[in-house]
């Protein structure tokens, strides 16, 4: 569920489509399990039966344990929470203003906006590559907004990134590339054999391992760099206007690769100024306008 939260000015909203359902120390690991209050175990009714005379009775912890597994757990927080938070550059200039957004874990989102709207920046917070001037930003209930060093870097593992202009290595080869992230987060030489074949067919790279980015088209380019992002499996995925250089056929084909990642759990954040692609599309979308964002519906 994505929700915008004390957005103002209010704007007119059209009819609602459905959005898809519900992702240091990194503050993206799995949440400790939270202690839940002691609860006295619900009293089950004993049958009259017959007992020998001088018998006890049996322990009844079987019986609590059994009453209290019955207590739904709590729900998990927020992936993403952002509370009033506002962006100043240097120069004075506001680049966001009192932004407030929730996405739960599985969720879809296209943010959409002019060039120059404050989109790239918007992600350059969720992933901690710039500090809010003002307000709250939790991923999976941690704090993030003033995070440095090893726990800024833990943070940076569990969020994939999908670059406009690819950003790929022009001296190494497909499968170097998206190798190289896993190198660097210190997995082992079996653990990266065992993912990147897995990895580069799901991309639709598994024939072009060996090539080098220059021998690759735009397309295969920034699929590549898809790969690369989601290699060491991620629970949030921030895609930056990953069409932006494309046509039409490699842009459709980005995008049914971000729909199926999603379809796994992933949660995907995309900022697009292509809106007849955003149209033909059922998932949520929100807008920035005047460093303000707005909540979307398309008809």
């Amino acid at each position: 569920m994505i929700s915008l939260l004390s957005r103002k000015p209010k704007v007119p909203v059209a009819p609602n489509h459905d959005s898809p359902t519900e992702s240091s120390v990194s503050p993206l690991a799995p949440d400790p399990a939270v202690a839940m209050p002691h609860q006295p175990a619900a009293q089950i009714p004993r049958q009259a039966t017959s007992k020998p005379p001088g018998s006890s009775p049996k322990p009844s912890s079987q019986k609590a344990s059994s009453a209290q597994a019955q207590i739904p757990p709590l729900p998990a927080p927020p992936i993403i929470a952002l509370s009033h938070v506002s962006k100043t550059y240097a120069n004075g200039a506001p680049a966001l203003l009192d932004i407030n957004l929730t996405l739960h874990k599985g969720d879809f989102l296209f943010i959409t906006g002019p060039s120059g709207a404050g989109k790239s920046t918007l992600l350059k917070l969720l992933n901690g590559q710039e500090q809010p001037t003002a307000g709250t930003i939790l991923i999976n209930g941690q704090p993030i907004g003033h995070l440095q060093g090893n726990r800024l870097a833990m943070l940076r593992r569990r969020i994939g990134v999908v670059f406009q202009d690819y950003k790929l290595i022009p001296r190494r080869t497909v499968a170097e590339n998206v190798a190289f992230v896993l190198h660097a987060q210190g997995y082992s030489r079996k653990e990266i054999d065992r993912r990147l074949p897995v990895t580069l067919k799901m991309v639709g790279l598994e024939n072009k391992a060996d090539r080098f980015p220059s021998q690759l088209s735009g397309g295969e380019q920034q699929r590549a760099s898809i790969a690369r992002a989601v290699v060491g499996t991620p629970p949030l995925l921030l895609a930056d206007e990953p069409t932006g250089n494309l046509d039409s056929d490699n842009a459709r084909q980005v995008i049914n690769i971000l729909r199926k990642l999603n379809s796994i759990g992933i949660t995907v954040i995309v900022t697009t100024h292509n809106e007849q692609m955003v149209r033909s599309l059922t998932y949520p979308v929100v807008q920035i306008r005047n460093h303000r964002l707005y909540d979307v519906r398309y008809q």
